[in-house]
């Protein structure tokens, strides 16, 4: 059984944001030619800290507003389910969220996915999901050895730290409503965090926590983690508009994100006093000064469309998630 429910949660997360953005519509945050927004609203979900997460996306949100000529602003949201609901609601107006949440999304809200992260120069427009053990544990080896462990997801409507490896251990014969113990963390940084503190035996997030962002941060030491399970590519976190927007607002925003590079938002002075450095999996830009784009640091995105996300309907297929229709 679950440790800790979210639906109180969420509910209270969906009320805030949406008492957050001005007026009630985007014609009422300043719309200055018809339907044209005077501003646009663009909110993501935190996997860290709400600081840190402002600032990886303040590249992005700097880039869009010099290319639209639209003043930006970023709301950090509670959770998947918050932001789904303010874009049913039309109080945001670009989001980033899960996967699995676009699969929510789409079929309540007026929006559409116009852009996907790729991690590095010619890489795929995904993640993997990790299942990581403590260093010293050996008890687990692979996801059948799951059952009657402990277990740390991060979010309900995440589509690496929950819906992924809920699909991956049901095949694996794990039931784990009758067969673990589980608890929502709410991040992908704090799922490690529990794990390291002995709150469960496996947590599951997304990979570039484990390889890149955590250890970058001194947040994880080599052999703190151990790997047992990776699973097959997962569409990454789309770029999702309201399609209330006018068509040349959505398709400017298109083209401001996929004409972003990390390195060349740095050279543009998007993230002064705020850059890092390209990571080795850069390739040839390993070590370059650069900006954070997004959560996961991302070296630029390509565009995406719905057809891109279908995969997420094969997860649903086999967990029959109840998030699947109802997003509680």
């Amino acid at each position: 059984m679950f440790r800790k429910t979210t639906t109180s949660v969420l509910a209270v997360a969906a009320a805030s944001v949406l008492a957050s953005a001005c007026g009630t519509g985007p014609g009422a945050r300043g719309a200055t030619d018809g339907d044209r927004p005077g501003k646009l609203v663009f909110a993501a979900v935190p996997s860290e800290q709400t600081g840190e997460l402002r600032a990886a996306f303040a590249p992005i949100t700097a880039a869009l507003e010099k290319d639209l000529g639209t003043p930006v602003e970023f709301q950090p949201v509670a959770s998947n389910a918050a932001v789904v609901e303010a874009q049913v609601a039309k109080r945001v107006d670009v989001a980033v969220y899960g996967a699995f949440s676009y699969h929510l999304a789409r079929s309540r809200a007026q929006v559409e996915p116009v852009a996907v992260p790729v991690q590095a120069p010619e890489g795929e427009p995904g993640a993997h999901a990790y299942g990581v053990t403590r260093g010293d544990d050996t008890s687990i080896t692979s996801l059948k050895d799951v059952k009657g462990k402990d277990i740390c997801f991060t979010d309900p409507g995440s589509t690496t730290g929950y819906l992924q490896p809920l699909a991956s251990l049901k095949e694996a014969g794990v039931d784990v409503a009758k067969d673990a113990e589980t608890v929502f963390t709410k991040g992908h940084d704090t799922a490690v965090a529990s794990l390291l503190a002995g709150d469960c035996d496996i947590a599951f997030v997304g990979d570039i926590f484990i390889d890149q962002l955590l250890p970058a941060r001194g947040q994880l030491k080599p052999g703190q983690v151990r790997k047992v399970w990776t699973s097959p590519l997962i569409p990454g976190p789309p770029v999702v508009v309201g399609s209330w927007l006018p068509q040349d607002v959505r398709t400017k925003i298109t083209k401001a994100l996929t004409g972003l590079t990390a390195t060349d938002a740095a050279a543009a002075g998007l993230c002064e006093g705020k850059e890092i450095k390209g990571p080795p999996t850069w390739k040839q830009h390993a070590g370059a000064e650069a900006c954070p784009l997004g959560a996961s640091n991302a070296w630029t995105f390509i565009t995406a469309n719905d057809a891109t996300y279908a995969p997420i309907a094969r997860i649903c297929d086999i967990t029959k998630a109840k998030v699947c229709t109802s997003g509680d």
